[in-house]
């Protein structure tokens, strides 16, 4: 078993927004890292003695010194069976073995690693504190893959995946497709009246506002949804919940007070699923191409990079803008400034092994000033 190391301070899972303070965030909110991955996981440390002195704090606030200390000790001591998330600053060798190693940002318990099991169904799922990290894992041969979300049918896209897909040299192989079925979590005892915040990640707070709303409670962001519902139990919080899975709910022991809360039942999240090297595309069965590029300043030259694909009867399932981060602003010819170069992410339903897809980048590439090809993949057609 992997045991998780707990510890407060600066760097933490958990990150305030503006409904939680900064104080909160830093003194209080604990963060799991990983020491030497290359180390067998049999002499990773157990849990620090800060977690016994924060059982014998909290048993004093819970007002029961016996039954709070035995819910609190078996939170900690199931804690000690969960896999450690990576952080950045801690990245080093990978362990050996010989089943596929899949990133996912989170802790477990997160719908990212459940998109990583759909995935990669034998793999071993590796937690990662934040995206970037999975990125690294990736490219320093810690994990054989990551699994990472790109968009989602209620809270749209991702950016900041987007960012980094372009800053890495990673390529999509494959995409998966998660059905989100939200659940309001709170200790046990707690009752949605005694609710006064409510706690997860802003897509998950945004995809159920209506029912937020209605019960009337302030939300907190924090990094992910499992690492909410983490946070609550180990804190053991009366007046909060957090919106979860209901794996999470089992993980940490936790009552599901609510189910299916988000605001629409067809609420599905797109996962992208990378790698160092590419897939060779085929045309057995249904593909999609991801691809990102700039284009030269001028009237229609939109019009005409998207044209090279219905030219050729080539359809389109996604186009995404993201400002260029390194020209922000420039001086045109005329003297003019101009304001933002757009890089335009692009999804299109064919394999790079179709002559068709190959003429229509040939013909894009004639007045655009940068193209890439993010990964040519096989299709989820699945019904999720």
């Amino acid at each position: 078993m992997v045991a998780t190391t707990l510890s407060t301070g600066p760097s933490t899972t958990l990150r305030s927004d503006h409904n939680l303070s900064a104080h909160r965030s830093r003194d209080h909110i604990p963060t799991i890292t990983i020491k030497a991955a290359s180390q067998p996981p049999q002499k990773w440390p157990k849990i620090r003695s800060v977690t016994r002195s924060s059982v014998h704090a909290n048993k004093t606030l819970d007002g029961n010194s016996n039954g709070g200390d035995r819910e609190l000790q078996r939170i900690f001591d199931d804690a000690q069976s969960l896999p450690k998330p990576l952080s950045v600053s801690d990245l080093s060798s990978s362990s050996s073995g010989s089943r596929l190693r899949v990133a996912y940002q989170g802790v477990p318990g997160a719908f990212s690693e459940s998109a990583a099991a759909k995935a990669y169904p034998n793999c071993e799922a590796v937690p990662c504190e934040q995206f970037d990290t999975a990125f690294d894992a990736v490219e320093r041969w810690l994990v054989d893959r990551a699994v990472l979300p790109i968009e989602n049918s209620l809270g749209g896209s991702i950016h900041r995946n987007y960012d980094l897909l372009l800053r890495h040299s990673l390529h999509i192989v494959g995409e998966v497709r998660l059905s989100i079925r939200h659940c309001l979590l709170a200790n046990q005892g707690v009752k949605l009246e005694d609710l006064k915040r409510v706690l997860s990640h802003p897509q998950a707070l945004s995809q159920c506002e209506n029912t937020l709303t209605k019960l009337g409670v302030v939300r907190e962001a924090v990094d992910d949804t499992a690492g909410a519902a983490q946070y609550v139990a180990l804190q053991q919080l009366k007046d909060a919940g957090a919106v979860a899975s209901a794996g999470a709910a089992k993980i940490y022991g936790l009552n599901i007070l609510a189910e299916d809360i988000q605001d629409d039942t067809d609420n599905i999240t797109r996962f992208l699923m990378l790698a160092r090297e590419p897939i060779i595309p085929g045309t057995d069965r249904p593909f999609k191409t991801s691809i990102v590029f700039s284009l030269e300043e001028g009237p229609g030259v939109l019009f005409k990079a998207l044209a090279v694909f219905a030219l050729r009867r080539i359809n389109l399932t996604k186009i995404e803008s993201r400002p260029r981060r390194k020209q922000p602003m420039r001086l045109l010819d005329d003297g003019s400034l101009k304001y933002f170069d757009y890089l335009f992410y692009v999804d299109f339903d064919a394999s790079m092994a179709d002559e068709n897809s190959q003429n229509a980048l040939r013909h894009l590439e004639e007045f655009a000033t940068f193209l890439r090809v993010l990964g040519s993949y096989p299709a989820d057609i699945s019904l999720t």
